[in-house]
């Protein structure tokens, strides 16, 4: 089975991993609903780390990257359904009900939901659907399954009508604390401006008059930074920091660190203290 499979593409995915642990930066577009069927799953961002085992269910918000690690039971598997919960979708719910909002949300941008029989029932009844890779979900039932979703939410937590109803634009964060927060994250220029809501011009200018150099090359220096910092002061070896600080391998990270200090990170020595 690929993993994820899609059941209604673009909404629902089934994500499946047999007997293998995975470590996987992610970009949140759109609020998300994550149960977890079985295995461990652990949510990495900036400001928080969220753990759910089997049984669990984690609403993920939009517009923020983190890592997740994905890790089967011992001798099982790893298995999650996925829901988006797109914006055109949930503007579409929030004027079907006539709901309403009271104030800005302030708490969490990831909240374990509290369980309860309706939303176990509700994701048994998806479960058949997943590992059939949604050969019989049809567009319309696939719509009414995230409807059915949206309203147990707010069943087992009102308040989150502040949460999954906002519907304004991303605003320009701070771009120096975001950046000092989340460099570390391989991902592309145009996502970091993207999440800072900026345009990838708008993000440059900004970086460049705020932080002094361009975003880039601003990025390979932090992560080397904070390199030599790990291999001094805790004694880390190379291959077990590369990819934590956002290099896709050891050969480019040891290449970036002896064309910047001069000796590879093999040859760094630790300081004692």
């Amino acid at each position: 089975m690929e993993s994820p499979a899609e059941i209604l593409p673009g909404v629902i995915f089934y994500s499946y991993l047999s007997t293998q642990r995975k470590e996987k930066v992610c970009i949140w577009n759109h609020h998300t609903v994550i149960l977890q069927v079985s295995g461990q799953l652990v949510l990495e961002t900036s400001e928080q780390n969220v753990s759910m085992v089997g049984g669990e269910v984690l609403l993920i918000g939009k517009n923020q990257l983190g890592t997740l690690t994905k890790t089967p039971v011992s001798g099982g598997n790893y298995e999650t359904i996925v829901i988006s919960l797109q914006d055109n979708l949930l503007r579409k719910i929030f004027l079907e009900e006539k709901l309403e909002t009271d104030q800005k949300y302030t708490g969490p941008s990831n909240i374990l939901i509290p369980s309860n029989d309706f939303l176990q029932g509700y994701f048994q009844s998806i479960v058949p659907y997943a590992r059939s890779s949604g050969a019989e979900m049809t567009d319309e039932l696939g719509i009414l399954k995230v409807k059915e979703v949206v309203k147990l939410l707010l069943l087992a937590l009102p308040a989150l009508r502040n949460f999954l109803f906002d519907f304004s634009e991303p605003s320009k964060i701070d771009l120096e604390r975001f950046m000092l927060s989340n460099f570390h994250f391989n991902i592309p220029v145009e996502k970091f401006a993207q999440i800072t809501g900026r345009s990838l011009a708008g993000f440059k200018r900004d970086f460049q008059k705020i932080i002094g150099l361009p975003p880039r090359k601003w990025l390979l220096n932090k992560r080397l930074t904070e390199a030599k910092h790990l291999i001094e002061t805790r004694k880390l070896k190379p291959s077990a920091i590369y990819l934590a600080l956002g290099f896709e391998s050891l050969s480019h990270f040891s290449h970036s660190f002896k064309k910047k200090f001069g000796i590879p990170p093999s040859e760094m020595k630790s300081k004692e203290f």
